[in-house]
């Protein structure tokens, strides 16, 4: 079935790009008419080009569009990129899947799957995410393994978040003042100033506070970030750009509700089901509480707490609590530095960040307070070409390093209360190039490969708590290790000019992310690396005067060994007890549609449709599951031979074979369309601008146990948005409301240890406010 997928989008892409020609006359030449749609520049493959003549599906949204659409983290960046969806986790990290490629984060090692890149450098840590969308000049989301160009941990593609540069011998600014329903208040500014004809600064800053959605208080909003630039051009040849940055995230933190249902039918029987989720009742509220505590006990006996025979009893389970809090800090400084040295450009960029990720939060399926540095330092250097001959190419090396040092803190109550000091140290090294070598003005032929090795190191120890000597190793005895890996990744593909606004392309191209360790005793506290091929074929083209613009790509990934976290057994020796692991997947494979429709209508209408069709199963996931308590575990996939976790000890743990094979890749709707509008009406010297969006997405899941809970159902929500504009754009008032409908969806679920009860992190509900912005 996927072969003949591929065969038929691959006539009928070759069958749309032939005929466009004919329908793309007027736009021959590289220039737009000006009655046509805005050409937009990318620099997704490492040098400046122009959207449409790049081969590759790149969705690229401005950052006038993001500010439209309230989308102040990468949480509202998903409602505008069907393919992207954006899954909050425990502190203020996040999960990033594209066409279902992503990890799960959950621990102090966890990284993504899809490289994050701000100005230019790769960021490590996901949490680092928070602070970064203000003051933008636009953000690319790139599909796709990028192994070659971007290689670490690019293994599904790339996000690059491109703040505004200073403006050289310019004067002038913007500030924006936002007030909304659950006392949200954001306020930004910016500042250019020249410093004579060949330097110039930009400062810009954002501060934002919300209550929470929760009715505990959770899953609220505090943050004060703050950027300065300076470019200077010392030649025509040559510039320098230096960026410094800092962010402050507070507030309590992401917060999740007890998900209906998930305590089993007895209970639910019995009246222990949870609240509605729509009522967004936080997992700290006593209606929550009472639901949580009335379902233990009807699990467990209560005669005390301690030694294996009785530590699982309804006493011993910690529940969540209202002092949960966020207190970190996030810092940036890195150069960009660019010669024109005649037959090509140099661009060298060295960067250092480091992140304080302090929180305490009631994350689902673990009580966790945690305290984390993280050091990164990193170098690039490349090489392009000039673009004055046949052969075009980019080569490169890089060099990152980061370190990490943390307090783990896990808190169960009675049960279970242990404190880790894991440590991880990463050294990364590559060199990579890509060619693009033109048999004639229309045909081209694209190779690249990059080499990768890297190295990692941990060292935890035990600090306090749990039971040492049994389980764990005894306290203040570190156990370490070391892995090394090393890759080649690479690219082929073809390229050709069909028509005057007509590119035809079709590529092969790996990915790879390396493995490393997750927190536990050795030898069982390993994974393996991960490894995507992809092969695609896409067309992009522009037509009726450069009014309509029709970008499609069909595509077939084979992912091996997915790097899947969750919470399960972690096991030393003979003994298994519950905790976040990292596992990984056999294979899986996912293939489909990504389209991506732009219509000018008149002067003053903007028309936008995107749509993905996403086919993504799981060949082969096999892993093990604890139940605590020895009861039946809670899984929608097959469930096989239950046998003791512990042997020889009277703990009634129990391990469980599960067999998901067959089953879809979670996060990964089979259908996702973004529909949108934009009109303008001159009213005198004013403009009144009009704009709504609605995003369609059919059923996912959001975890790998595939519980009904964690089954989130299709669903179609709408944002709207009025503004009328001054002179010359000088000012603007806008209007907005956001998730008309106030649908109640999953960000993402976690099953909790113990009582096996699902958690869920919601996305935001209704929101809806007023902005005054001002330019000068």
């Amino acid at each position: 079935m996927p072969k003949i997928f591929m065969l038929r989008c691959s006539v009928a892409i070759a069958a749309i790009s032939v005929t466009m020609p004919s329908l793309a006359q007027d736009a021959v030449g590289s220039s737009v008419p000006t009655n046509g749609l805005d050409d937009i520049v990318v620099t997704a493959q490492r040098r400046e080009e122009s959207l449409q003549r790049v081969a590759v599906a790149v969705s690229a949204v401005s950052g006038d569009a993001i500010i439209n659409a309230g989308a102040s983290d990468a949480v509202g960046l998903s409602r505008l990129v069907p393919s992207l969806v954006v899954q909050p986790s425990a502190g203020t990290s996040l999960s990033l899947y594209l066409r279902g490629v992503g990890s799960q984060q959950g621990n102090s090692f966890a990284e993504n799957a899809i490289a994050l890149n701000v100005g230019g450098v790769f960021v490590a840590r996901p949490s680092s995410l928070g602070g970064i969308f203000y003051d933008l000049e636009r953000v690319e989301v790139v599909k796709g393994p990028q192994g070659t160009l971007y290689g670490r941990n690019a293994t599904g593609g790339a996000i690059n978040v491109i703040p505004r540069k200073p403006s050289l011998g310019e004067f002038g600014g913007s500030a924006s003042f936002e007030y909304g329903n659950y006392d949200s208040v954001k306020a930004a500014g910016a500042l250019n100033i020249p410093l004579g004809d060949n330097v110039a600064m930009r400062f810009a800053t954002q501060i934002v506070e919300r209550d929470g959605y929760l009715s505990d208080g959770y899953q609220d909003d505090s943050g004060q970030a703050v950027r300065a630039s300076i470019l200077a051009k010392p030649s025509d040849d040559w510039s320098i750009l230096l960026t410094t940055d800092y962010f402050h995230q507070g507030g309590k933190g992401v917060g999740s509700v007890l998900s209906p249902g998930s305590a089993f039918p007895a209970g639910v029987s019995a009246g222990y089901a949870a609240p509605a989720l729509s009522d967004r009742i936080g997992g700290s509220d006593p209606r929550s509480v009472a639901a949580l505590a009335a379902y233990a006990g009807t699990l467990f006996a209560p005669p005390f707490c301690g030694g294996f025979g009785g530590f699982i009893t309804s006493g011993c389970v910690a529940a969540p609590k209202n002092d949960g809090f966020i207190d970190s800090d996030y810092y940036g400084i890195s150069a960009e530095i660019q010669g024109d040295l005649g037959f090509a450009t140099l661009t060298v960029v060295p960067a250092y960040r480091r992140s304080d990720n302090r929180y305490d939060g009631y994350a689902p399926g673990f009580l966790t307070r945690t305290d984390e540095v993280s050091k990164q330092t990193s170098l690039e250097v490349r090489l392009s070409s000039n673009g004055k001959s046949d052969f075009q190419y980019v080569l490169g090396a890089y060099y990152f390093k980061e370190d990490q040092s943390a307090l783990n803190f896990f808190d169960q109550g009675a049960l279970s209360t242990t404190r880790f000091t894991p440590n991880l140290g990463t050294k990364s090294y590559a060199a990579f190039g890509q060619g693009t070598y033109s048999l004639s003005d229309s045909f081209r032929l694209v190779a690249g490969g990059r080499y990768t090795k890297e190295d990692r190191t941990q060292r935890t120890a035990l600090a306090s708590g749990g039971r040492p000597g049994v389980i764990l190793p005894p306290l203040g005895v570190p156990f370490t290790g070391d892995q090394s890996f090393k890759r080649f990744t690479w690219k082929l593909g073809v390229e050709a000019d069909i028509g005057a606004a007509s590119l035809l392309y079709a590529n092969i191209a790996t990915g790879f992310k390396a493995g490393g360790f997750f927190v536990a005793s050795p030898p069982n506290n390993t994974f393996a690396p991960e490894k995507l091929t992809a092969y695609t074929i896409g067309s992009k083209n522009r037509f009726a005067d450069g009014r309509i613009q029709l970008n499609v790509e069909a595509f077939y990934w084979d992912y091996a060994d997915q790097q899947i976290s969750f919470v399960g057994a972690v096991q030393s020796g003979p003994i298994s007890v519950p905790g976040g692991v990292t596992i990984n997947a056999g294979r899986a494979r996912m293939y489909g549609v990504d389209t991506e429709l732009r219509v000018k209508i008149g002067d003053h209408g903007l028309f936008s449709a995107d749509f993905q069709y996403l086919n993504a199963k799981y060949k082969e996931l096999n892993y093990t599951a604890i139940s605590a308590s020895g009861g039946p575990i809670r899984n929608g996939c097959s469930v096989t031979n239950g046998r003791s976790a512990n042997p020889g000890t009277p703990i009634p743990s129990r391990l469980f074979d599960i067999d998901c094979s067959g089953f879809p890749t979670i996060n990964s709707p089979e259908f996702s369309l973004n529909l949108g509008y934009d009109h303008e009406i001159p009213v005198g010297d004013l403009m009144l601008v009009l704009g709504g969006r609605t995003r369609i997405e059919s059923s996912r899941f959001t975890n790998i146990e595939y519980l009904p809970e964690q089954k989130q159902e299709g669903y179609m929500t709408s944002d709207a948005y009025v503004t009328l504009e001054g002179p010359d754009k000088r000012w603007s008032l806008t209007a907005y409301v956001n998730n008309i409908e106030d649908k109640t969806i999953l960000g993402g679920t976690v099953v909790r240890p113990v009582l096996q009860t699902v958690y869920a992190v919601l996305r935001p509900p209704r929101t809806y406010g007023l902005r005054a912005s001002f330019n000068f």
